[in-house]
């Protein structure tokens, strides 16, 4: 069974159709809001963990696309920025995932982009701001 962390954005036109109860009862997927935002009458967007098998996922997407939403993978949105990072590990104490840890021989932070469900914590917390939420 494969695992996807995917961010959708969806067209004005879809925010009234069950487009996520359609994606997972017709391609037999399992899924996990980890955020959602919508703006009736604008915009919606949602990320999700989606499981299940891997053609099953594909195809999914692929119809989601069909409709018009954008998708994305979820480690393209939340990003560091090395030339501000002091690893001064502020943001390890708050990641609820532990995306954001130390890495005991060189006591540098490490942000393991896999874990991510970019909550936005780290964002708030880095003190030099080099964590970013780019949705």
């Amino acid at each position: 069974m494969a695992s996807h962390k995917v961010v959708l954005h969806f067209p004005v036109n879809q925010l009234n159709r069950p487009v996520v109860n359609e994606l997972v009862r017709t391609y037999d997927l399992e899924f996990n809001i980890l955020r959602a935002e919508v703006t009736p009458s604008e915009q919606g967007l949602l990320v999700l963990e989606l499981s299940g098998e891997e053609d099953n996922f594909r195809r999914g997407i692929e119809w989601v696309e069909g409709l018009g939403v954008r998708t994305q993978p979820l480690s393209e949105d939340v990003v560091r920025i090395e030339d501000k990072c002091t690893h001064c590990s502020a943001c390890v104490v708050h990641c609820p995932v532990d995306a954001l840890v130390v890495d005991p021989e060189t006591r540098r932070v490490d942000f393991i982009k896999e874990t991510c469900i970019a909550c936005g914590i780290c964002v708030s917390i880095c003190p030099p701001r080099a964590m970013q939420v780019q949705f």
